[in-house]
């Protein structure tokens, strides 16, 4: 239940905006029905139940309290009064001394008039109004102090009440008066008291919606539209005694959709309530197959045998939310990206490998041609280096001088080549 105002805002946003003009919304519901069906929209209210009151408004009182603080802390009902009885003086000592006026119904005037003023009259004095019809209940506090000296005599407000400081003997008022017309008499409380509902087809603003009927507790109704006429729309007639505003809907039609209100102004006791609901008409419902029952020549019926119907699996298929598929494409997006850019990575570096195979190839070659031209010069230089060799040597014969020259060429002609 306390989720019905959130819905409320979300879904009756027009309604909302005149709540403060034509009351408070206490209510609002979202009703879907089949074509066909009747709809019933509760509008309930105990506070617009209206009975005559035989005994003279016994329910409208007023009361006088005293708190003493000293000597010892006690609270005392001074008098109460209401329109039907004659106002009573609890304390016999306050009888003819203390009073309420006896127009206080008719004109809205309840202070309290002390004759007399006795130090016992020292205290905090509280004027309740109590209207138990419409549950309203309000009240002011006076301070009374007494003195024996004139010059003290003052009155002011101490931040929370007001203070009279009186002379010991002397007489005061003290003031509580409420000129609303829910305290005085010589009103009509059932002309006070109206119901209305009205409807806001699709499109149209809240401020030109249709009028169904109105309802008064004297018993007078005024039906706007065919609607009622042709029993399509009603109320019930004792509506005020039962406090039921219920409006219900036959035969519902597609054009029948739309924004409903129920309106309860209780202009006597301040009331002022309304209760939404948004009807809408949905497809009527499939027809129920019925089958005609077999009659057999010896009129005696067929037995029935049971048969138990195995379980069905219907498959349903809900459409899938918006931003769930965005969601859902986002992904796919998101992975196809990623496998393109590994794709592109894997090409790049396929390419700058193979350049760079491309290039060591060219080197080598490049360098083996250098070498094999320095081996040919340098094979021509160490020949003619060894031919330029003396003849004479020390060697005993020609196979050990021979062996020693090869050993010589092949040395320098090593070092060369790491050169």
């Amino acid at each position: 239940m306390t989720l019905l105002p959130i819905l409320a805002v979300l879904f009756l946003p027009g309604a909302w905006g005149q709540g403060d003009r034509l009351g408070v919304v206490v209510e609002a519901k979202n009703i879907t029905l089949p074509a066909g069906s009747q709809a019933i929209l509760p509008c309930h209210s105990p506070r617009m139940v209206w009975t005559r009151d035989r005994l003279k408004d016994r329910q409208r009182v007023v009361h006088w309290d005293l708190v003493r603080s000293s000597p010892e802390y006690s609270v005392e009902r001074v008098l109460d009064m209401s329109p039907g009885a004659r106002q009573r003086v609890y304390n016999g000592f306050n009888k003819g001394r203390i009073s309420v006026p006896e127009s206080a119904f008719n004109d809205g005037n309840f202070s309290l008039v002390i004759n007399n003023v006795v130090t016992t009259d020292k205290g905090v004095y509280t004027c309740n109004l109590h209207h138990h019809y419409c549950q309203i209940r309000q009240s002011i506090q006076i301070q009374l102090n007494v003195t024996k000296s004139v010059r003290k005599e003052k009155r002011y407000w101490d931040g929370e009440k007001t203070v009279f400081v009186v002379l010991l003997g002397s007489s005061v008022v003290l003031p509580c008066v409420n000129r609303r017309p829910l305290w005085r008499e010589g009103l009509q409380e059932d002309q006070q008291q109206v119901a209305h509902w009205d409807f806001q087809p699709p499109g149209v603003r809240p401020d030109r919606a249709d009028r169904l009927v109105d309802l008064y507790a004297s018993g007078e109704r005024r039906d706007y539209g065919p609607l009622f006429g042709q029993n399509k729309m009603n109320v019930a007639e004792d509506a005020f005694t039962l406090g039921d505003f219920s409006l219900s809907i036959s035969d519902l039609k597609p054009f029948d959709k739309g924004l409903y209100s129920c309106h309860l102004h209780h202009h006597y006791c301040g009331l002022h309530e309304r209760r939404i609901f948004r009807l809408t008409v949905g497809p009527p419902l499939p027809p129920t197959a019925t089958t005609a029952p077999r009659i057999f020549q010896n009129d005696e019926p067929e037995p029935r045998t049971e048969e138990v119907e195995s379980p069905r699996v219907v498959n349903v298929i809900l459409p899938e939310h918006r931003g769930y598929f965005v969601q859902h494409l986002g992904y796919f997006l998101a992975t196809f990206l990623l496998l393109a850019l590994i794709v592109v990575a894997v090409i790049v570096l396929t390419r700058r490998r193979k350049k760079r195979g491309l290039d060591y190839d060219v080197h080598r070659y490049d360098r083996r041609n250098v070498i094999s031209e320095g081996e040919i010069s340098l094979d021509c230089t160490e020949l003619k280096t060894c031919n330029q060799d003396p003849l004479n040597s020390d060697y005993k014969n020609n196979l050990l001088k021979e062996r020693d020259m090869t050993k010589d060429c092949n040395m320098e002609f090593d070092g060369k080549l790491w050169k």
